[in-house]
C-alpha cells in the first residue's frame, strides 16, 4: 500500500506561498511572546528560587568508582581537569574545606 505522498508534499508546498509565511509567521511571533518567553521567565524564576546550598552526601568508598590506574599529567595527578572539591571525591573521600 503505497502512501500519498505527492500530495502530502503538495500540500505543505502550498503553504509556503506568499510573503515569508502569511499568516503563519504572525502566529509563530504570537505564540513566542505569549508562550514561550514568559515559559523561559518562569523557568529562570524557579531554577533561582529553589537554588540553595545543599549538604553533600556521606562519602561511601565505593571500591569500582574512582579508579585511578595511571595518574593525571596535571597538578599533583589525583585530581580530574575540572575537580570541584564541594561536590567531587577523591578515591580517599572529600576534601577538607
Amino acid at each position: 500500500m503505497a502512501l500519498p505522498l505527492r500530495s502530502l508534499s503538495r500540500g505543505l508546498a502550498s503553504a509556503a506561498k506568499g510573503d515569508h509565511g502569511g499568516a503563519g509567521a504572525g502566529t509563530w511571533r504570537i505564540l513566542t511572546f505569549v508562550l514561550a518567553l514568559p515559559s523561559v521567565a518562569l523557568c529562570t524564576l524557579n531554577s533561582w528560587l529553589h537554588a540553595g546550598h545543599q549538604e553533600r552526601p556521606k562519602f561511601i568508598p565505593y571500591h569500582h568508582l574512582r579508579i585511578r590506574t595511571k595518574p593525571y599529567s596535571w597538578g599533583d595527578g589525583n585530581h580530574t581537569l575540572f575537580h570541584n572539591s564541594h561536590v567531587n571525591p577523591l578515591p580517599t573521600g572529600y576534601e577538607r574545606p
